[in-house]
């Protein structure tokens, strides 16, 4: 009977754990808020109160035990909270990048730019097709683009990673209004200059306003550093006709143009599928940045839950031989507790109580380290197009929440069984301990 009662409350506590990962943080302060009241106004919660108060304060002689948990918990929950601060901050700039009322043109079938080529003469073809924005000359906001990656030293270790090179025509600075200079001015058509994401330039060495920097067998001219606030912080942008003659590049990669308004997809789509001497596809490039970061966010989500797993495994068992070790050494003070009349019910509580007490400032203790050494904390990684993508880590309330709750999930599992262990025990075998 006893194997049958523990596997059903195996059971129970998973569907439990399950349940309160599910809750919003609302309804789980709304559950915290019910358990303190009933705590206060029934009668065996008093009782509770009073043994967990007495556990509390023998704390101070099993500080080492304690602090198992407390260090512990706080480890899983600064591993989890820093990974999916990373996958956060990923996400965010991917998904910044980008408006509804702007679209990129690619080749059919092609997943990235880089995987995509398109000729001169689809150029022509597709700027002049219907839906796209015009300037006051009646030209089309359209930016035939060229994407190559070039190497440089990064600042941090001197080893060279990829970074994205960006040809871009006249028309790209009207197409992304949002992009500003913020040092130095715009480069020249014909000539070898780059605009430097502000990203690029914080991450790289010879990336600062005035540097000549080596692309290739040539030497560019830095003269710009632009902020746009996503993804292309981490570009070089530079004359799209000049970055062809220096890397051979004979096909465009990609065009993006600015709509007349975000309806007007439709109308331009149609009117490239009608197009037989046209094989592309077209979506917004809010879509298309936001589908780049899927697969890599993903990853980095996956490999954050389970390291946090195996860590939180760890530290359950932690928090069960501590615990178990707590109550070993108060059988005396609990079986003396139980026989002035406090029942099974308010010790096994009291016990829990305690161990998700512990668990919970180690959550605080975690969360609170993540949030101090990586929110904000800059970094780059490599992205869709095998370059470097500048970003930085985001704590965001939520991640500190969800952290909170695999430290209580920890404390839950850690404290139950040497709980029930306290208010099993027979009154007269825990009197005789010593």
């Amino acid at each position: 009977m006893r194997i049958v009662s523990n596997i059903a409350l195996i059971l129970l506590l998973a569907v439990g754990l399950v349940i309160g990962f599910l809750l919003p943080w609302w309804a789980l302060l709304a559950l915290l808020g019910a358990l303190g009241i009933l705590l206060g106004v029934s009668r065996q919660g008093r009782r509770t109160l009073v043994i967990l108060r007495l556990g509390l304060t023998t704390l101070s002689q099993r500080i080492g035990a304690s602090l198992v948990i407390l260090i512990g918990i706080a480890g899983v929950v600064g591993v989890l909270v820093a990974l999916l601060a990373m996958s956060e901050g990923l996400t965010r700039v991917l998904r910044s990048t980008g408006s509804p009322d702007t679209a990129i043109v690619l080749r059919a079938g092609a997943t990235s730019e880089l995987a995509s080529g398109l000729t001169r003469s689809d150029i022509t073809l597709i700027r002049q097709k219907p839906g796209i924005a015009r300037n006051a000359k009646g030209q089309p906001l359209a930016s035939p683009e060229r994407v190559v990656i070039v190497n440089l030293p990064k600042k941090s270790s001197g080893t060279t990673a990829n970074v994205q090179l960006r040809g871009v025509g006249r028309a790209a600075w009207t197409v992304r209004p949002e992009i500003h200079m913020v040092k130095g001015r715009k480069f020249r058509p014909g000539f070898r200059e780059l605009d430097v994401g502000i990203g690029a330039e914080q991450q790289f060495a010879g990336l600062s306003l005035g540097d000549s920097v080596q692309l290739g067998s040539q030497p560019w001219k830095v003269v710009g550093i632009f902020e746009a606030g996503d993804a292309h912080d981490s570009e070089l942008w530079a004359d799209a006709d000049t970055v062809a003659s220096a890397f051979s590049r004979g096909s465009y990669q990609s065009v993006t143009v600015r709509l007349r308004s975000p309806g007007a997809l439709p109308v331009f789509k149609a009117a490239l599928q009608s197009d037989p001497r046209l094989k592309v596809q077209v979506q917004t490039t809010q879509k298309y940045y936001a589908a780049q970061s899927g697969r890599l966010t993903k990853t980095i989500r996956i490999v954050g839950f389970t390291v946090a797993l195996i860590m939180a495994i760890g530290a359950v068992f932690g928090a069960l031989n501590t615990m178990y070790a707590a109550v070993s050494d108060r059988l005396r003070e609990i079986a003396t507790l139980r026989a002035l009349g406090f029942g099974g019910l308010p010790v096994a509580a009291a016990v829990l109580l305690e161990a998700m007490l512990l668990a919970a400032l180690g959550g605080m203790l975690g969360g609170g380290i993540a949030w101090l050494l990586f929110n904000g904390y800059t970094v780059s990684t490599l992205g869709s197009n095998f370059s470097q993508l500048v970003f930085q880590f985001r704590v965001t309330p939520r991640l500190l929440f969800n952290g909170l709750k695999w430290a209580l999930a920890i404390g839950l599992v850690g404290g139950l069984f040497p709980a029930l262990r306290a208010a099993r025990v027979p009154v007269t075998v825990a009197l005789r301990e010593r």
